[in-house]
């Protein structure tokens, strides 16, 4: 299994290419740089995951198209065989469990936010709603002005189209499943 930096790597060209979009194009579209656009192209650095969904909105693609693995029959999948996604200095580790191949219009992902960890997302595509279910930890999560604790076995809908944010606010690490539904 590629990494997920080759996996994100292929992807962003792909698409990029696809689009008949120059490395010039895509970073005034994204606010990404150029040099950090080739970078994440070659498979090198761990770019957050802040800088993926600038690139995924400047493409006007959902986030998952630049994670999707090559498609098998049947896929188990180990969180431990998994390169996260990572944002606030390594606290936050986003795993693409399943991503959204474009064609499911849903993913899902398992994240551990270290305690006092926090991450501001970026706005998803128009029209993506957010599932989350918490199974350790607590969370702060604020959407739209709105602030709101959810703890073990609670989970949370949220749209997901505007800037929003997660806060471990516990003692312990946070861990949840996140289900993104795309348009």
């Amino acid at each position: 299994m590629d990494s997920m930096n080759q996996t994100v790597a292929k992807n962003i060209r792909r698409l990029r290419e696809k689009n008949r979009l120059s490395m010039d194009e895509l970073s005034k579209l994204s606010g990404v740089s150029k040099s950090m656009l080739a970078q994440i192209e070659r498979g090198e650095g761990n770019p957050t995951i802040s800088t993926l969904w600038k690139i995924s909105n400047g493409m006007k693609v959902p986030f998952d198209a630049l994670t999707v693995r090559d498609k098998i029959p049947y896929e188990i999948v180990k969180i431990s065989e998994l390169q996260p996604l990572l944002e606030d200095k390594g606290k936050v580790k986003n795993y693409s469990i399943f991503p959204d191949d474009e064609n499911r219009r849903f993913a899902i992902y398992y994240l551990e936010l270290s305690e006092g960890s926090y991450w501001e997302s970026e706005p998803h595509l128009s029209g993506t709603t957010e599932f989350i279910t918490i199974f350790s930890g607590t969370i702060e999560i604020n959407v739209d002005g709105n602030q709101f604790i959810v703890g073990v076995s609670d989970s949370i809908r949220f749209k997901a189209d505007t800037v929003h944010s997660y806060k471990n606010i516990g003692t312990e690490t946070a861990v949840l499943h996140m289900i993104l539904s795309n348009p």
